[in-house]
Parts: C-alpha cells; sequence; structure tokens
C-alpha cells in the first residue's frame, strides 16, 4: 500500500546537496521491490521510501560542496529509495545541470532508462556505418539508446510493434516488427543493409533475443542484454558486482562453455579470451556515471564490467 507521510530529510552531510523535487520517475524494478518480488536481492523494510530517478531545484549544499548553488536546475538519482519526496538529500555528485530545454517531466525520468542506454551502447562501441539491432527499440531504455546510436552514425535495425514504424523512420532506424519469423526479418534485413553483417546487438526485451543475435553472427562479446537471467541458461558461468542497483538491471559477465553458440566451436566462431579477460558476453549495466569530468580510472559500468561508482540502494 502507498501513502503520504510527512519526515524530516536527513541531515546534510558536508558534500551532500539538498533538492527541491520537481519531477520523478517510476522503474519497473521500483514497483517490483515494493510487491516484495526482489526481496532476496533487495530487502525493503516498510515503511520504504520509493524511486531513484529525480529533476528539481538545490535548496541548500553542504559546508564542502563547490560545485552547485540554491537555485540550480538538476536531475539525477538517489540510491535511498528517496526521490518520490518533496525534498531529497542526495551527493553531489549524483546531480548533474538539467539543459535549459529539456522539460521537468523528461529529466525526472532519465537517470535509469538513459544511463543504461548510454551504457550499452558505450560497451558496444559502434563506428559510424556498422548495423545495431536492438530489441524493445520503443521501450524507454530503447528509445534512448537508437538516438544515441544514430548520433554515431550506426545503421539501426530496431525490433519493435509495427505502430512505431513512422517514429523509428523518422529517427533514421530501419524497423523489423517483432513475433513468429524475426529472426529471418533481422537476416534479410541485414543481408540488404549494404555490409551484410550485425556489428552488435542491443537486448532491451528479454526472451530469446541473445540466442537470435548469435544465430545470426553476432560476436558474443557484442552482445549486450538485460535478461539477466536467460542469459545463465545460456552460458555457464557468471560474475556479477556485489552491489547491484535496486532500479536498474543487475551486472553480469558471462563465460561461455565449449560447445555453446559462440565458444569458438559453431556459433561465431568466435573464442573468448584465453587469458581470462573480459567476459563474451555483458548482461545489462548499472551506476553510471553522469559526471564528465569522472576520473577516467573508475569504472561506469561499460563493458563486461560492473561500476561500483555512486552508493549501495538501501
Amino acid at each position: 500500500m502507498l501513502g503520504v507521510e510527512d519526515v524530516e530529510p536527513r541531515p546534510l552531510g558536508p558534500r551532500d546537496v539538498l533538492v527541491r523535487v520537481r519531477a520523478a520517475g517510476i522503474n519497473r524494478g521500483e514497483v517490483k521491490i515494493r510487491t516484495g518480488a526482489l526481496h532476496e536481492r533487495f530487502p525493503a523494510t516498510f515503511p520504504s521510501g520509493q524511486g531513484s530517478d529525480l529533476a528539481g531545484t538545490v535548496t541548500a549544499t553542504g559546508a564542502a560542496v563547490t560545485g552547485w548553488a540554491p537555485g540550480d536546475p538538476v536531475l539525477g538519482w538517489s540510491w535511498e529509495r528517496s526521490s518520490h519526496a518533496e525534498y531529497v538529500v542526495v551527493p553531489h555528485d549524483q546531480l548533474v545541470r538539467k539543459p535549459d530545454g529539456l522539460p521537468w517531466a523528461a529529466a525526472g525520468a532519465l537517470y535509469v532508462a538513459g544511463s543504461t542506454a548510454w551504457a550499452a551502447v558505450t560497451a558496444v562501441d559502434p563506428r559510424a556505418g556498422k548495423t545495431v539491432v536492438v530489441s524493445g527499440a520503443t521501450g524507454g531504455v530503447g528509445t534512448i539508446a537508437v538516438q544515441l546510436l544514430r548520433l554515431r552514425r550506426a545503421h539501426v535495425i530496431a525490433i519493435a510493434s509495427p505502430r512505431h514504424r513512422d517514429w523509428l523512420e523518422s529517427q533514421g532506424a530501419t524497423p523489423v516488427h517483432y513475433g513468429s519469423g524475426v529472426t529471418e526479418r533481422l537476416r534479410r534485413t541485414i543481408e540488404g543493409d549494404g555490409t551484410g553483417t550485425a556489428h552488435a546487438f542491443l537486448d532491451f526485451h528479454g526472451g530469446d533475443y541473445p540466442r537470435t543475435a548469435l544465430s545470426l553472427g553476432v560476436p558474443p562479446r557484442r552482445v549486450n542484454t538485460l535478461d539477466y537471467g536467460n542469459t545463465t541458461t545460456l552460458w555457464a558461468r557468471s560474475s556479477s558486482s556485489q552491489t547491484p542497483s535496486p532500479t536498474a538491471p543487475r551486472a553480469a559477465t558471462l563465460e561461455l562453455s565449449p560447445g555453446e553458440p559462440g565458444s569458438g566451436e559453431g556459433g561465431s566462431g568466435e573464442r573468448p579470451p584465453a587469458s581470462g579477460g573480459p567476459a563474451a558476453v555483458s548482461a545489462g549495466f548499472f551506476r553510471t556515471c553522469l559526471q564528465p569530468s569522472c576520473s577516467a580510472e573508475v569504472d561506469h559500468g561499460c563493458g563486461s564490467r560492473s561500476s561500483r561508482v555512486g552508493h549501495t540502494g538501501r
């Protein structure tokens, strides 16, 4: 049950910022936490706050904060399930300035979907002219990923409902409708795109799409999926971060077993690194840093590594 309670914001730490929230997002992971469906991974003690995404105006800053001042428009996130409140206290480095042209409603729902899309595109790192297939291309993450890919001048083949064809074409993507026979439709589209091959596959839907990607000849290290559970049935061993976010997909790196698709004995023919280096498949992301000035030494969740930026969700 949801209700509204009057509580005081927690005290400002030296590096904290108090934000008056103008808009906040609701993500599926947060809904599952509230119902108890993710209790083993993200236990919630009720009564509990809600929400990660937020956008609003700075009203106060901690003594050591120099980058923000009252009145600054910001967007960002909270790891404390607190963004669905009138006022939220967050560390200063979990905020970025809201662009003037970005509506509050969009800014308030940007973090989880936007950072996941950014991390997925960065992980496969497509060059101009390369073909990238995107499933769930008109969902919250997919719509952003399609646009990021096009900014890189990648050729995007977008799997979605036929009713979204006009929007996808307006973004410069090639639509392919989902459902029975989608693998063959993808194969024909890829063969006719001028390159005849797919550079990467971003799966924002789950199900059989990772297997579909491998059957299309996509190198395993360039298959990226949010369906952590499904990938563990395709590959033998996995390792994940010890501090996943409650609102974004669990991050995992997977190693292929001999004889599995893409292991070098069938599939794409590409073997995982013999040295135990980067894994062949990266399943999902969490915790990507939006700060452009972040140290390059920090792993921000790109590729097959898990990010450790930010605070553990509580």
